[in-house]
């Protein structure tokens, strides 16, 4: 008997260790950015598995927000007033399951999300930029959104086009004046093409330094969108290094409830 209250209190241990539970909520006057990149079924043995979000679990995180007060807006509308528990969905590179399983469900829950696309994101293995010896291809095989495909989704109004560089570079290591284009000409390559205004940008990995934010800021972005954890105070401080919550497919509603609380998983 007391064996098996000794093994509960050890799991409980555990389980407050890894998901800390009890940390405070922040307030809901401050918007909440969700990161993700895919929604798609998880792949047997794939490094990236994490990043893919089953599209049955999305849809229970985004009825969730729905049926919950929450409401939905695009980065762009972060420089006006928000109601309380608004949430901002970004979706990072340009995966053609984001057309496939994430529009349908934003459409039939009334959600918005910001896309943030890279340029030439074709037979491009962008996770080697961040580590050599990520060269599976995994990332490079997986389908991506055509120049077609993403008018589509942007007439819809559901989405809103946000930049993510021209090749997704590992940006303080790219020399200039290559690191400019990067990021002025990754926007301006994407407002030709798409014949809109884009608003905002996300460093690809979420590697940056202060010169990129400089960078950034030069390019005319109003905001940029890091891979820190957490839920930024208004009014930002930083509108250019804006912190957001990542979601990983590995992970059930429990801990996205969580998140949304507090930013964070530990």
């Amino acid at each position: 008997m007391i064996y098996a209250f000794l093994i509960d209190i050890l799991v409980l241990l555990i389980w407050s260790s890894q998901y800390q539970w009890w940390r405070r909520t922040i307030s809901y006057q401050h918007p909440r950015i969700l990161m993700y990149h895919m929604v798609s079924q998880h792949r047997p043995g794939a490094k990236f598995n994490k990043l893919r979000v089953p599209p049955e679990q999305f849809e229970r995180q985004i009825a969730y927000l729905a049926e919950n007060g929450w409401t939905f807006a695009h980065m762009s509308e972060l420089a006006k007033p928000l109601p309380e528990k608004t949430v901002v969905l970004t979706f990072d590179d340009g995966y053609r399951d984001n057309l496939i399983h994430a529009t349908p469900v934003l459409e039939r829950y009334k959600a918005k999300a910001t896309l943030y696309l890279v340029v030439d994101r074709f037979e491009r293995d962008w996770s080697t930029a961040k580590k050599a010896h990520h060269d599976s291809g995994e990332l490079m095989q997986e389908p991506k959104l055509s120049d077609d495909e993403v008018k589509g989704m942007l007439a819809s109004q559901v989405w809103e086009l946000g930049a993510h560089t021209l090749t997704h570079a590992n940006l303080p290591v790219t020399a200039e004046p290559k690191r400019t284009q990067e990021i002025s000409g990754g926007r301006e390559a994407l407002q030709q093409s798409f014949d809109q205004d884009v608003p905002s940008f996300a460093y690809p990995f979420g590697i940056y330094n202060a010169e990129d934010v400089r960078l950034t800021e030069q390019a005319g972005f109003d905001f940029a969108v890091t891979t820190q954890e957490g839920i930024d105070p208004l009014p930002y401080a930083k509108p250019l290094e804006l912190k957001r919550i990542k979601i990983s497919g590995k992970e059930g509603l429990w801990s996205f409830k969580l998140r949304l609380r507090t930013g964070r998983r530990k």
